[in-house]
């Protein structure tokens, strides 16, 4: 995991702007997803063609919230990424032919492509039978055409969304941008968030606390599930 922080300077604007560092201290599970983004081989596995090698130091820390989380009541949503192709082009050249380098353009189409290894939910994430699974085509889940995440997410009557996977700063803060935008309360989860850097992770979080929604580690996640003083959970 990123070991960064923060910074204070970002802390004392958030403070000034609404007077708590926090967004959210209470969130129903009943009502909330855990939505973790990209945690697949493409980008978690060594010599991947989109390989992201933080994203395996996050995997103990998702399977611990998620294993938390589930008897709570939170709906467990792991997203992957999946592109079709064929011999003409595939169905987001605009990325591949632009963002992606030349040399591995290829590997990486073929890796993305639907039911191949690349799709498979890393082998050291616990994935249980209740827990939903989805595609995207595009970065964000949220965007039209992208997935069927609003939908489903509606549909569980789903107000409060945490985001984890990778990269912090791509697909899970495009996701967590729009997810907010759509009126959706949501909690980028720090520890269970990785980038290709730490100040990209960083700047990622430090945007989103100021404008976006909330930036919490998965321990003070589960502090705002719990039940306040006083209260029993059912």
């Amino acid at each position: 995991m990123h070991d960064v922080q923060i910074r204070p300077e970002i802390v004392e604007r958030v403070l000034k702007r609404r007077g708590r560092y926090h967004v959210f201290d209470a969130l129903d599970p009943a009502a909330t997803a855990f939505v973790i983004i990209d945690m697949q081989n493409t980008f978690v596995a060594p010599g991947a063609p989109a390989e992201v090698p933080a994203a395996r130091g996050i995997a103990d820390d998702i399977n611990r919230l998620t294993a938390a989380l589930r008897p709570l009541g939170v709906k467990v949503i792991w997203v992957t990424q999946a592109n079709t192709h064929d011999a003409t082009g595939s169905d987001w050249d605009m990325f591949f032919e632009n963002f992606v380098a030349a040399d591995v353009r290829r590997r990486t189409i073929e890796s993305l492509a639907p039911d191949r290894e690349g799709q498979k939910i890393w082998h050291a994430l616990a994935v249980d039978p209740s827990d939903l699974r989805l595609t995207k085509n595009r970065y964000s889940a949220l965007i039209p055409g992208s997935s069927p995440l609003e939908r489903v997410l509606r549909s569980h009557r789903i107000e409060n969304i945490l985001i984890g996977g990778t990269k912090t700063n791509v697909c899970c803060e495009a996701t967590a941008r729009d997810a907010m935008m759509m009126d959706f309360r949501v909690v980028m989860v720090a520890d269970c968030c990785a980038a290709l850097s730490d100040d990209e992770h960083r700047a990622t979080l430090e945007t989103f606390i100021q404008q976006f929604g909330d930036v919490m580690t998965a321990a003070e996640v589960l502090a705002v599930l719990g039940p306040k003083p006083g209260e029993r959970r059912s």
